[in-house]
């Protein structure tokens, strides 16, 4: 209990320094497990082999995104539950997540595996990198269970005061990965099939890792019986905060359909896996400012559950600030060093040439997408599902796809305006975002006068 009531009462930067540094380690060397299969694929097994794993990612992303539904949902609600000392409820929020995650998991798969080749034909495969996509995206399909319940029980551990833990859980799967991955990709020449299998692996022992935590006895928070029995009430509410990942990640992946498709008729299999170099090293920068969303998720989440505004609203000044520094950092790399960062995946030259202005385009705006990311994680956090709905959809529905389809026929060279189509929907994103949150923040801040103005005229206690 001590652990979860800190969050109401410990300084904001030492709390956010506690709760964020583990989470960053973790999504930073899950990041870099990626990378390296990415690197072991480049190198390993081609170009082609790159551009097929740049098509399987938005099916991947969705795959996620059933797994986000639930996960950030339940640990949203878990903080505030918490926040409000409704310890029974948090517990049934822990079994529902288990319960949900294996039936939205099982459906995907099943759906997934009938119809994989459709699937991966519509989101930009062709007929050169369709068989390394396929053999790819089964694996992780027949293990989608697994990675599910292993998202779903990480996001749990930091929400139940145990941060740590579940950075030590992800390092547990990124180490396994890491020395499975040549062994399969090389010394059993399995190629991508070896690196899904090194990925369905290593998140295997993880939820085995996370399981001993739950089962702890003396844990607030905790498997045990009544907490299996999908609660309406708990389950609507989890799904509807979560709607606003879920949506954002499903929009996501039709986005990067879209631009697949545009990139593949504009520019070909190498312009696909030039999105594919850029989108790796923007995620590890992104990986980083989302372990601070996860730091300040359930800090911002307790604080509001226990009406402490000002609190939360210091939580999210702070991780807005760091989020900034950090997308700061991959906008110097992609200016000043895009042919460096490039040949970290690949020594093909005619793909390292292709990648340069791409990469100074994109990465001109990332000095905002910190901002952009952080402020609807806080309507997130704190269970406005129908704000954090919008913000999710802004980037990707209202700007993303319409400038994709449209800017290719502005410019004399088409593949040109699908570049461009990107940055400028992260400006207009941002602006709305910001307008949102001023909103929101005065709203917060007429609260907080309230509660000043009722504190001044309430009789302090006898002694």
């Amino acid at each position: 209990m001590s652990r979860t009531t800190e969050l109401g009462t410990e300084p904001i930067h030492k709390l956010l320094f506690k709760y964020a540094l583990p989470a960053i380690i973790a999504m930073t060397a899950s990041s870099l497990y990626n990378i390296v299969d990415s690197i072991y694929i480049g190198h390993g097994c081609g170009a082609l082999a790159f551009g097929a794993l740049t098509v399987a990612k938005p099916f991947m992303d969705i795959c996620a995104a059933f797994g986000s539904l639930v996960g950030v949902g339940a640990s949203s609600l878990l903080a505030i539950y918490l926040g409000e000392r409704d310890y029974d409820k948090a517990n049934r929020v822990l079994g529902n997540v288990i319960v949900l995650n294996i039936i939205l998991s099982a459906i995907v798969m099943a759906v997934g595996l009938v119809w994989l080749d459709p699937i991966l034909m519509a989101f930009g495969a062709s007929e050169m990198t369709i068989g390394y996509a396929r053999d790819y995206m089964e694996i992780i399909l027949y293990g989608n269970i697994l990675t599910h319940i292993y998202f779903g029980l990480n996001s749990m551990l930091r929400s139940a005061g145990h941060p740590r833990f579940s950075m030590t859980a992800t390092i547990v799967a990124v180490t396994v990965n890491i020395v499975l991955d040549p062994i399969f990709i090389f010394g059993l020449d399995m190629g991508v099939r070896g690196a899904a299998l090194a990925t369905v692996l290593s998140q295997s022992v993880a939820v085995v890792w996370q399981i001993t935590k739950f089962l702890d006895k003396d844990e607030l928070v905790r498997f045990h019986r009544g907490i299996w029995v999908l609660d309406k009430h708990i389950t609507m509410r989890a799904l509807a905060i979560g709607m606003a990942p879920f949506l954002y990640n499903i929009a996501h992946c039709l986005v990067v359909i879209i631009i697949n498709n545009q990139l593949k008729r504009y520019g070909g299999d190498m312009a696909i896996a030039s999105y594919g170099v850029i989108n790796r090293l923007t995620f590890v920068f992104a990986m980083i400012v989302m372990g601070l969303n996860q730091g300040m998720q359930p800090i911002a989440g307790y604080n509001y559950g226990a009406k402490q505004y000002h609190r939360m609203l210091q939580s999210f000044y702070l991780t807005c600030l760091y989020a900034t520094g950090v997308m700061g950092i991959v906008f110097i790399l992609g200016e000043c060093f895009p042919a460096l960062m490039t040949r970290m995946f690949t020594h093909d030259e005619v793909l390292v040439s292709g990648t340069i202005g791409p990469m100074r385009i994109i990465c001109s705006t990332m000095l905002i997408i910190g901002f952009q990311m952080v402020a609807g994680n806080l309507f997130t956090s704190i269970g406005m599902a129908g704000k954090s709905i919008f913000l999710s959809l802004t980037r990707q529905v209202l700007y993303l796809i319409p400038l994709t389809l449209l800017l290719p026929l502005l410019f004399d060279t088409p593949l040109l305006g699908v570049w461009w189509s990107i940055p400028v929907s992260d400006l207009l994103s941002a602006f709305t975002a910001a307008i949102m949150l001023w909103i929101q923040i005065a709203k917060f801040q007429k609260l907080m006068s309230e509660q000043e103005a009722w504190k001044s005229t309430t009789p302090p206690e006898p002694d």
